[in-house]
């Protein structure tokens, strides 16, 4: 996508409508990140894909390396809440709950916290003075990054379409994203060249061989925690201090946060939830509400050191070290936070949609 031309094309949409705002760039690459979630269901690909483009150019116009990073490291995170998600997809399978239920339910979420963090951005760039671009926002220029952005913007369309429509499965949705990839870029918009898919195959290797000695390490500890029965034990301890839902939900993120430090979100949720689900029963809560929960929390820990695989992505592209980048995710990492509370103490926010589309869960 990033070589077929529909990154370009995304971002151009993002820019038209967002560009010219205070930290206009950050704000750009928060929203072509939304855009990417809805394509690829991964954390690290956004982050990747559209930080490729944006951190170069946000550097380039004077933003900080470290907050250019920083913001595309956390936008790219939401790939695992915007649906299509694959963490969403191990979530229900290990939960016995329906993924097009978990689909809908991250969409308002998603776009809550979309809107929280560009909040964050904007507050930063204020204090910072990074400005918007001088271009001005008009229909005809709208009008005109849609037209040549619709098959990078219809692509979700598809994706979702297939998997509601009851063409596809979430699993098969993975294929149809990279099939629909190559051919809009190849045959449409013309760009992806052999050249380009064989620097495509390259980059992927090259991140997915990083990330999964990370993971891979991830997993042993995972191990690890499961021999000595430390899941069992949290969950004991979590029933033990508190009987309340609320509590219960706040110790679990607290946990979630500091687990999510050194265990990948997939290893976390096939670990944890049997465990979870003990304690969220004995509180009555829904777990459709709980999964968004959960994956929030997980979301943390893409951009937490020593794990934090989407601040090893975004570091050599920005150009920085893991100090600097982690310090400046964390007024970010306060507004995914603040999301997790707000869904805690309002928990029909998560299954509106799904129960408004398909009813109320029986």
């Amino acid at each position: 996508m990033e070589h077929g031309g529909i990154s370009q094309r995304l971002i151009a949409v993002a820019d038209v409508l967002l560009g010219r705002l205070v930290g206009g760039l950050g704000l750009v690459t928060i929203g072509a990140s939304m855009f990417f979630g809805a394509l690829t269901g991964a954390g690290n690909t956004a982050t990747a894909a559209v930080g490729s483009m944006m951190i170069p150019t946000m550097i380039k116009r004077g933003y900080d390396a470290a907050f250019a990073g920083a913001v595309t490291a956390i936008g790219g995170t939401m790939g695992i809440l915007i649906p299509p998600s694959i963490a969403m997809i191990v979530y229900g399978i290990m939960a016995d709950v329906s993924i097009a239920r978990l689909f809908l339910a991250g969409v308002v979420p998603g776009l809550i916290l979309g809107i929280a963090l560009m909040i964050v951005s904007y507050w930063i760039s204020v204090k910072r003075g990074y400005k918007g671009s001088d271009t001005t926002f008009s229909v005809p220029k709208l009008g005109k990054a849609v037209n040549e952005g619709k098959w990078a913007l219809l692509a979700p369309v598809f994706i979702l379409g297939g998997i509601y429509g009851g063409i596809i499965t979430p699993t098969e949705s993975a294929v149809v994203a990279v099939v629909y990839g190559f051919i809009i870029g190849a045959f449409v918009y013309k760009e992806l060249t052999y050249d380009k898919v064989m620097t495509c195959l390259k980059s992927s290797a090259a991140v997915t061989g990083v990330i999964g000695i990370i993971w891979g390490t991830a997993l042993g500890f995972g191990e690890i925690l499961t021999i000595h029965q430390i899941p069992h034990l949290v969950s004991n301890v979590i029933l033990g201090v508190t009987a309340s839902a609320a509590g219960a939900l706040i110790l679990i993120t607290i946990w979630e946060i500091f687990i999510g430090m050194w265990m990948n979100t997939l290893a976390q949720i096939v670990i944890m939830t049997p465990i979870y689900l003990k304690i969220i029963e004995s509180v009555g809560v829904d777990p459709i509400t709980f999964g968004i929960i959960f994956i929030l929390g997980a979301e943390i820990g893409f951009v937490t050191p020593p794990l934090g695989t989407s601040l090893f992505v975004a570091m050599p592209i920005a150009k920085v070290n893991l100090g600097e980048i982690s310090l400046a995710a964390i007024p970010f990492i306060f507004a995914v936070i603040v999301v997790i509370l707000l869904i805690i103490v309002f928990p029909g926010i998560p299954v509106w949609l799904p129960n408004l589309v398909m009813g109320p869960a029986l």
